[in-house]
């Protein structure tokens, strides 16, 4: 099993919001109206965890070792959220999310392949930490960079957990697992190619409640995502080409072939479809008993 020493290790890093977050160097001419909603839309954001551990649950409910270690990941997620609540109930109460709007980001997640969806979160704990890291440094109000920082050393961590998973999925499941991990892989580090920010808050997970079925869609202002990337933390191309080169990277080592580019992987993906559909086929034609 992996969940215990994943959680003594996660244990041993974990920060205090009382004792760690240094509260008493708020400067309030350093926070701009802007930065304190782009804090609101964060804190929201982070409450979707909530919704994500009920799928990680259903979906794998096969696999109790990765389950108990989705426990230590909700409760640091949704640490995220109250940090960043805490924030606003201490320097703009005003800005505070109301338990509506928090609630309004628990919805159902339709089922989905667990493989896909272990990288694909993977995916997003690479991406949701360089858009922390990118975000502390917009920021200029000292204790929210400090929040940031802290926020973006978790998702690394997270990524980091996900990863381990992934190589134990290769060793039960084989060529199905390199399969789903170079697809979803693929497609992640593809960004530049969307009109979207590709994490997992921004993706459809429910017909029934299209076009509501985003994380992004439900929030208060469904536009800023968008908005805080491009014009106000500036996620601009260096940063992303940084997320893929990680996802690329770490796909090398898990998968033993070496990723330069997005294309090299599609090739991969390419073969690694081949062979799972051609192990497949003589099971198709076996005669039903």
């Amino acid at each position: 099993m992996l969940y215990p020493e994943l959680f003594k290790q996660l244990e041993a890093v974990r920060w205090d919001m009382d004792k760690d977050i240094a509260w008493s160097t708020f400067d309030a001419s350093q926070l701009t109206d802007e930065q304190a909603r782009t804090i609101k839309m964060n804190a929201i954001t982070e409450w979707s965890a909530l919704p994500a551990t009920e799928m990680f649950l259903r979906d794998n409910r096969g696999d109790s070792d990765f389950s108990a270690f989705i426990s230590v990941w909700f409760f640091e997620e949704q640490k995220h959220s109250l940090v960043l609540m805490e924030y606003l109930r201490r320097f703009r109460p005003d800005l505070a999310p109301t338990e509506a709007e928090l609630h309004e980001v628990r919805f159902e997640f339709e089922p989905a392949p667990p493989l896909e969806t272990l990288m694909l979160h993977f995916c997003g704990e690479v991406r949701l930490n360089h858009w922390y890291r990118c975000a502390s440094q917009w920021h200029t109000e000292p204790v929210i960079k400090q929040i940031y920082t802290r926020l973006s050393q978790d998702e690394a961590r997270h990524g980091g957990a996900y990863l381990r998973y992934m190589k134990r999925a290769i060793g039960k499941s084989g060529d199905e697992a390199r399969a789903a991990f170079a697809k979803v892989g693929m497609l992640m580090a593809s960004a530049r190619r969307t009109a979207q920010a590709l994490h997992p808050t921004n993706l459809h997970v429910n017909k029934a409640l299209f076009p509501r079925d985003t994380i992004q869609s439900r929030l208060p202002d469904p536009e800023w995502l968008a908005h805080w990337l491009d014009s106000q933390i500036k996620f601009d191309a260096a940063w992303e080409t940084r997320v893929v080169e990680r996802i690329l990277h770490n796909l090398s080592l898990l998968l033993e072939r070496p990723f330069k580019t997005v294309q090299q992987l599609n090739h991969y993906r390419k073969e690694m479809a081949r062979q799972v559909a051609a192990a497949l086929e003589p099971a198709a034609l076996q005669p039903s008993p």
